[in-house]
């Protein structure tokens, strides 16, 4: 299939990579394992039998009134440890390298579909300016933007890192995430052609 660029021609790309049916569900779950695999779980607190002290009954246990406690470092009370306490854990998911490659082949075939896929040639900034990079942005018509580079040169990211709205990833650090939490991706050809290779 052909891939309509910007400034006119067309790009000859794979219909495997470029032209898959829309899944939904497994884009949900693989972007979900890519949120997960980015928690620290370092999170730790203490149990009922890790805080210290308790080991005195409060008070007797007959006569008070109260309801009888062995101890005053139950989840009631206050200092005392947590009922579920949490404990550094991993929260990462197993996927399937097929699922993966399906799930990114989803992701780009609906970008394409939907006309939020920009395919120009290159990208050139003559100097690292914000301004050189946004009026670049502005007459393409680009707001909230992902660029997609095959390799990230030093001008356009220090252009680009002080603009919230638009990150720039290259092909080795390209995730399901960031394609799909942007209006519009900005891509190279030649970023195109080496996502077409990796997913056909």
């Amino acid at each position: 299939m052909k891939l309509a660029m910007h400034g006119g021609g067309s790009l000859e790309v794979s219909e495997d990579a470029f032209g898959a049916k829309f899944n939904e569900a497994l884009i949900h779950q693989v972007i979900t394992a890519y949120m997960a695999g980015g928690r620290a779980g370092t999170k730790a607190q203490k149990t009922r039998a890790e805080v210290s002290g308790g080991g005195r009954k409060p008070f007797k246990q007959k006569g008070s009134g109260r309801a009888r406690a062995g101890t005053t470092r139950g989840p009631i009370w206050v200092g005392g440890g947590r009922a579920f306490a949490a404990k550094p854990r991993d929260y990462s998911q197993k996927v399937n390298r097929k699922m993966y490659q399906a799930a990114m082949r989803s992701v780009f075939s609906e970008l394409v579909r939907q006309d939020r896929l920009i395919v120009v040639d290159e990208i050139e900034l003559a100097r690292p300016k914000t301004r050189d990079l946004v009026a670049y942005l502005q007459g393409l018509g680009l707001e909230r933007v992902l660029i997609l580079v095959d390799e990230c040169k030093d001008n356009l990211r220090l252009s680009a890192r002080n603009l919230h709205q638009v990150e720039i990833v290259d092909i080795g650090s390209l995730n399901p995430l960031a394609l799909v939490r942007h209006e519009k991706v900005l891509a190279t050809a030649a970023a195109v052609k080496a996502v077409g290779e990796r997913l056909s």
